[in-house]
């Protein structure tokens, strides 16, 4: 049965990874995400569904041990905040290469550097563009809610075995340490190596016999195979913008002027764009889901109806460019944003439009 719960972002994480039949988390603690590993523990899901829980050494250790569940088969993840996440890079470019699935949770904060452990959007470029080496992308997804946080740890895992790919939820101190009232579904047995060959391929480590034996590895020496190897990735890539393009339009059948936002400056600019339509400006919200695929084709459709758009982003600017880069340089594009764990408000992001756009 479904079970409604008032939780924190962070907790309900590991919930879901719990109830959506994770095999394993291999973490390591730092702020603003710490609670994920911590309510891990304290449910002690290796006596009740088998879920392996470990604190890692390192982020180093805890990306590589993912590498190792993964190419085992199995639902395995991690999280960290934004310091961790970089730590993690190369890890990523070998579990993206070696095209093995798994799930990370990045709860962002302020930086550059180890910066503050208030909120930021300022991971962005790391994560949507590939923060590690090579030519590869990761399916990106933004939570907007608690309820979010919870239903995209199955969603998650979900892509990351259909494409054979890493997922990652990109969440933000806001999200992660907020409480809201959320639906838990009840727990889903864990897959068996036999159900995961059935659904997904033959592809993982499993030691299996009298069968061709499978190599995971992301290096190649020859350079004309890599080449082939890269052209599977991208058209794979291409395939994901293809069929997972995830965003909400709210208010933009009628709007001269929309903002567009992700995670929580989407809820900030929900609220703005309320502000605005009782001042009588028609303001739409263009709420991204996916950041990759990130939506251009439905931003580009939108520009050909409206007067201007903002992006919103706890940053210095970096959807921005993805927003431009969807609907040229024919309509004003501003941004408006804030940095180093300052979070903006409502009247902030309202003001912010009249200036850029309304008033120009």
């Amino acid at each position: 049965m479904e079970e409604v719960r008032l939780m924190k972002g962070n907790e309900v994480i590991a919930e879901a990874a719990i109830r959506c039949g994770c095999d394993g988390f291999f973490g390591y603690p730092i702020t603003p995400q710490t609670e994920i590993i911590e309510t891990l523990m304290e449910l002690k899901p290796w006596e009740t569904t088998g879920m392996v829980v470990l604190q890692a050494e390192s982020e180093l250790a805890s990306i590589n041990m993912v590498y190792g569940g993964a190419a085992a088969g199995k639902r395995v993840m991690t999280s960290s905040s934004s310091p961790g996440i970089s730590l993690m890079c190369e890890g990523l470019s070998y579990l993206a290469g070696a095209e093995l699935p798994c799930v990370i949770v990045n709860v962002s904060r302020g930086g550059p550097g180890l910066g503050t452990i208030q909120p930021a959007q300022s991971d962005y470029f790391q994560i949507v563009k590939g923060g590690g080496h090579g030519d590869y992308n990761m399916i990106v997804l933004a939570p907007f809610s608690v309820q979010e946080m919870n239903d995209f740890v199955e969603l998650a895992f979900d892509l990351a075995f259909k494409y054979l790919n890493p997922v990652i939820i990109l969440a933000d101190g806001i999200i992660g340490q907020m409480m809201e009232k959320v639906t838990l579904k009840p727990i889903r047995p864990r897959l068996t190596d036999k159900e995961i060959e059935e659904r997904y391929g033959s592809w993982a480590v499993t030691g299996k016999k009298n069968r061709k034996r499978n190599i995971v590895t992301s290096l190649q020496l020859e350079p004309h195979i890599q080449e082939e190897h890269n052209h599977k990735l991208q058209a794979k890539y291409r395939e994901i913008e293809k069929n997972e393009v995830r965003y909400e339009a709210i208010g933009c059948e009628d709007a001269d002027y929309i903002i567009v936002a992700y995670g929580s400056s989407a809820r900030i600019g929900e609220k703005a764009m309320e502000l605005a339509r009782e001042e009588g400006l028609k303001v739409g919200l263009f709420r991204l889901i996916t950041l990759f695929p990130f939506p251009h084709k439905e931003l580009a459709e939108l520009k050909k109806k409206v007067k201007g758009f903002l992006a919103v982003e706890l940053s210095c600017g970096q959807m921005v460019e993805d927003v431009k880069l969807a609907v040229g340089s024919d309509i004003p594009v501003h941004h408006y944003g804030r940095m180093g764990g300052m979070i903006h408000s409502p009247n902030e992001v309202l003001d912010a439009l009249k200036k850029t756009i309304v008033e120009k």
